[in-house]
């Protein structure tokens, strides 16, 4: 037995090892998320790092949504729950409301990131499902930071301050797994893909500048590194991988191959070699594919060139195509292509950018804002004696690059590079120019790199010619003398903006442009609408900001006005005056002399409608908690009130009963005041205080009939008396209420309940005011319900000694 069991170890671990083994992988991390529940229109991010040497990353996610396929395309997504990636910053699907209407949902797979690339300006979004398995590839996505984004419905209303939020919640657990090669010279989604790394050498002191001529100038002053290799062979159709790790900011990248040759045992071919087909595919981040790639080019004919190439690393695949054809159609595998291959990186001094290295560039200091409460808060000045460090905005024209070096008209750039720091990926980068004459720059923006005329993220021309159309960038009241924009929840690390100068008229000469450029949580302060919260995503990484908006307003800003200034003032009036209902049983109460009950319907009706005045923001007379409790509490207490005053019984008991629930529904007032199981709650309890009340009522009553003292032997007269005190008990329940105010109570009741079902975030005003009237209404046919009745048939037989000394009381006669 010892040895089966060894054996079988043996071979299961042999398995493993071959398994494993031969991936050259290993876990890089793996972190479980517990499971959290999402009401209506919240939601939750999480970050994951993948390092340059990650091979994949396995996501596993369950949830009890309950939505098929073919249902999803008729729910709308203010109400749809969804799962959102993006890479560097988290995802943001409902910016506007083009951007939720334009939002292309598909189908989550293990293929179908493979089609898009990076996500760093876009983002996809995909029905939540009951369960959802991928696993990404190092081929598929890149190295870097990724933040998945879990809603329970988006758009305006996401961020607006509701007054009960009604909707149906769901709860989610998720598992990411990251797995990486264990050394960095292997790379794939199995880690079986050789890859050469290349280094770049600088140049020495005498070669430290470099000419190169391009777009048929001649440039110079460039920093460069070189470095080449020579002797690489490989056949028909096998690719060579190669990476680059990219540093600085580069004007140039370029790849060339030269020498190419034949090489093969076989004498009986010949080719021309300058028709071969060298392809060579680029891409950043990760492993270039046939169908997915940044740049491709036959370097056999031109060198692959990268204008202002992003920082970080850069992938390279040579691949010979098509060798049988400019061989004479032979086969044979020997015959290999070989080449020597040379890579350069050119780069500008410090300071200075640009073709030819005349452009101006400045790095930008970090300056913190004094605010304890706004994370990573700050705005940015340029390193320079020519700027004032007392101002957050400074003077643009000393700054600017000559514009005689500039070239042609339009070629004048000046460039501003600032830094993102780690963790406040959520952050939004603000920049403004202001002046006093018609403004002529165009501010182009790029991360990780210089932008250009044709390689930007995100750019801004005039009031027609801007990015305004993408998802993450927000223009706000510009005029051709001021621009005022946002780049929305950017991304950690470098960004890089450039002013290309436009000297359409002598007038500029004298123009005083200043310039401000600042990180801040939430764009425009909330519209002054709302507040700026903040939060942690799941992982504890990040801190992002968002605006937690009045009841008139939503929207990512608080720029979107959901409830118009007449809509407020009804829906005030609406809820406040609904509660006006609640003199009717105050009334009667007050009329039967039930004083306790006339208390809780006056106190009830007076704290709804000093809640819900403070609730749409008309007037807060306590604070809003304080407020809450006693409207929930006083309105748990009432509903109560009115089935314990239902039952007939002393004051002693009523006031024991209504002690214990004042306990009970407090508590419930305080921890979840709002949840709609409350209302299940306190009819229960009201229904089991009435129950109470009853057993009180006759176990006093019929106390006479104890089967102790005169204890029947005939069993028939025993049930004979069961079965009249059970008459007699209906007859009394039917003469205790009157029948017709009961059926109309529950008729009210009813209407309470369907109002309550219909709530919704927008039509929540009217069908809240109808569950005041409706409940309300409701207490008093209750109330009213209760009949004057005194059963006499309940006293029992007159008792003996009582009629002996009502006889002897008599007077006698002599």
């Amino acid at each position: 037995m010892n040895l089966f069991l060894f054996i079988t170890c043996f071979l299961c671990f042999c398995f493993s090892y071959e398994e494993y083994g031969s991936y050259n992988s290993f876990s890089v991390s793996s972190i479980s998320y517990s499971k959290t529940k999402l009401k209506p229109y919240e939601w939750r991010y999480i970050r994951v790092e993948l390092p340059l040497w990650f091979s994949s990353m396995s996501i596993a996610l369950e949830s009890d949504v309950d939505i098929g396929t073919e249902s999803t395309g008729k729910i709308p997504k203010s109400t749809l729950p969804m799962i959102c990636f993006r890479n560097g910053s988290p995802p943001l699907p409902d910016v506007s409301n083009t951007t939720v209407k334009d939002l292309v949902l598909g189908t989550l797979s293990n293929g179908s990131f493979g089609v898009t690339g990076g996500l760093q300006n876009t983002e996809q979004c995909y029905p939540m499902q009951k369960n959802i398995t991928t696993r990404l590839t190092n081929e598929q996505i890149s190295p870097g930071v990724w933040y998945f984004g879990v809603f329970n419905g988006i758009g305006p209303m996401r961020t607006q301050s509701k007054m009960i939020s009604r909707g149906s919640s769901y709860t989610f657990s998720a598992n990411v797994s990251v797995e990486g090669c264990t050394t960095s010279t292997m790379s794939g989604q199995y880690c079986n893909q050789t890859v050469n790394p290349l280094s770049c050498v600088l140049s020495d002191s005498s070669n430290f500048t470099e000419s190169l001529s391009i777009d048929n100038q001649t440039t110079e002053n460039f920093i460069s590194c070189r470095s080449s290799f020579e002797n690489s062979c490989h056949v028909d159709g096998e690719p060579k991988i190669y990476f680059l790790d990219v540093m600085g900011l580069p004007e140039q990248l370029s790849v060339t191959v030269m020498n190419v040759r034949f090489n093969g045992t076989s004498s009986n071919f010949t080719g021309n070699v300058s028709e071969i087909n060298v392809m060579c595919l680029a891409r950043h981040g990760t492993i270039p594919l046939p169908n997915l790639h940044d740049y491709s080019t036959n370097i056999n004919k031109a060198p692959l060139v990268i204008r202002s190439p992003k920082v970080g690393r850069w992938y390279f695949t040579i691949l010979p195509v098509n060798l049988s054809k400019e061989i004479g159609g032979i086969q044979d595998p020997t015959i290999k292509v070989c080449y020597s291959m040379e890579w350069k990186v050119l780069e500008c001094p410090l300071g200075k950018a640009g073709l030819n290295c005349t452009q101006e560039r400045y790095m930008l200091q970090t300056v913190l804002r004094r605010n304890p409460t706004a994370f990573f808060e700050s705005y940015y000045l340029p390193v320079s004696e020519k700027v004032s460090p007392d101002s957050a905005n400074f003077p643009l024209e000393p700054l600017l690059s000559n514009y005689s070096n500039g070239g042609e008209l339009g070629d004048a750039w000046t460039y501003f590079l600032m830094d993102v720091p780690h963790g406040a990926a959520a952050g939004n980068i603000h920049i403004r120019l202001t002046s006093d004459v018609k403004i002529n720059y165009e501010i182009y923006a790029r991360f990780g790199a210089l932008p250009t005329h044709d390689t930007w993220d995100y750019f801004y021309a005039n009031k027609t010619s801007s990015s305004d159309g993408s998802m993450f960038f927000m223009l706000y009241n510009s005029s051709e003398e001021s621009v005022n924009f946002y780049i929305l929840y950017v991304r950690e690390g470098s960004w890089n903006f450039g002013l290309r100068y436009l000297n359409s008229s002598s007038s500029t000469s004298t123009a005083q442009t200043t310039m401000s450029i600042s990180l801040e949580r939430c764009p425009k302060r909330c519209s002054s609408h709302g507040q700026c919260q903040s939060a942690v995503d799941a992982s504890g990484l990040t801190f992002y900001s968002y605006c937690a908006c009045d009841r008139n307003h939503g929207g990512f800003d608080c720029s979107v006005e959901i409830v118009s200034h007449q809509g407020h003032i009804w829906q005030s009036i609406s809820l406040i005056a609904s509660n006006a209902a609640a003199v009717l049983p105050a009334y009667w109460a007050l009329r039967q002399k039930a004083f306790a009950e006339w208390v809780l319907f006056t106190s009830s009706g007076i704290s709804s409608g000093l809640y819900h005045a403070c609730d749409v923001g008309t007037w807060c007379a306590l604070s809003f908690h304080v407020l809450q409790f006693m409207d929930f509490w006083l309105s748990f207490m009432a509903v109560v009130s009115t089935f314990v005053y239902l039952a007939a019984i002393d004051e002693g008991s009523k006031r024991t009963i209504h002690t214990a629930v004042s306990i009970l529904t407090a508590l419930m007032a305080a921890t979840e005041a709002t949840r709609s199981a409350n209302i299940i709650l306190v009819i229960a309890i009201g229904a089991l205080g009435l129950l109470v009340g009853w057993l009180i009522e006759f176990s006093t009553k019929f106390r006479s009939f104890s089967f102790t003292t005169g204890f029947h032997v005939n069993v028939l007269h025993r049930w004979q008396t069961i079965r009249d005190s059970l008459r007699s008990l209906i007859k009394t329940l039917l003469k205790r209420f009157r029948w017709g105010f009961v059926l109309a109570g529950f008729v009210a009741l009813a209407m309470a309940a369907i109002s309550w079902k219909l709530e919704t975030s927008e039509s929540y005003w009217i069908w809240h005011s109808m569950w005041h009237v409706s409940i309300y209404t409701s207490s008093f046919l209750f109330l009213c319900s209760k009949a004057d009745y005194i059963n006499n048939e309940d006293e029992g037989p007159p008792d003996g000694n009582y009629e002996l000394t009502r006889q002897d009381s008599f007077p006698r006669g002599p």
